[in-house]
């Protein structure tokens, strides 16, 4: 059989998305990696570089995933963030991924932190309404467009951060009883907070 060099880099690629979720950075193995995707260490370097590029290209992967699957649309902001509640549950990786990044990364700059700052700068800019009817400055809404999305986020995503806390401080039996509750109130918040955030920045601005 010959060589598939597209189904190798695919079976590593699944293979580490497994093992920095698991594990992060720092505990992830090379050799385990190798060995769940049924291929050797030399592939890995090959396509991938160092285990540091591979974790930055698989958490790179994992977040474009989900932004291809969901955009925030304030005009439709519960059908949205219900959306991408769905998807933190579906797919446990990526957030685990996040969180392995934010104990393990440190503050300083790494190199794929630019190309996700100017992606995510793009996605939020056609949130912001252009229109002549609209007094405030574009720097001005972009800000509170930023803030507002940031909080979204942290909204949706801290139900899955801390699973035992969501069961325990809503004092329901199952992680899956809490999460059905906090879908719905997840939603209703991110309205209400978009309903204020269009309020404010659709407003005459004070001088």
């Amino acid at each position: 059989m010959a060589y598939d060099g597209d189904d190798t880099r695919r079976r590593i690629f699944v293979a580490a998305s497994a093992e920095f979720a698991e594990h992060g950075l720092a505990g992830a193995r090379v050799d385990r990696i190798a060995t769940a995707a049924q291929a050797n260490k030399q592939a890995i370097y090959l396509y991938y570089g160092n285990k540091e590029k591979l974790f930055a290209i698989v958490l790179q992967a994992k977040l474009e995933e989900i932004c291809n699957c969901v955009s925030i649309e304030l005009d439709a902001v519960a059908e949205s963030v219900g959306q991408l509640f769905d998807l933190y549950q579906q797919h446990p990786q990526m957030l685990r991924l996040l969180l392995w990044e934010a104990l393990e990364g440190g503050d300083e700059l790494d190199e794929s932190e630019p190309d996700r700052r100017a992606d995510m700068r793009t996605k939020i800019r056609h949130l912001v309404d252009d229109s002549s009817a609209n007094r405030h400055s574009t720097g001005t809404r972009l800000r509170a467009t930023q803030d507002l999305m940031f909080t979204i986020m942290a909204l949706v995503s801290w139900n899955f951060a801390v699973p035992r806390m969501c069961r325990i401080v809503l004092d329901e039996e199952t992680d899956q009883a809490a999460l059905t509750r906090r879908r719905e109130t997840v939603i209703e918040t991110a309205r209400a907070l978009a309903a204020a955030h269009n309020a404010a920045t659709t407003a005459p601005s004070v001088r």
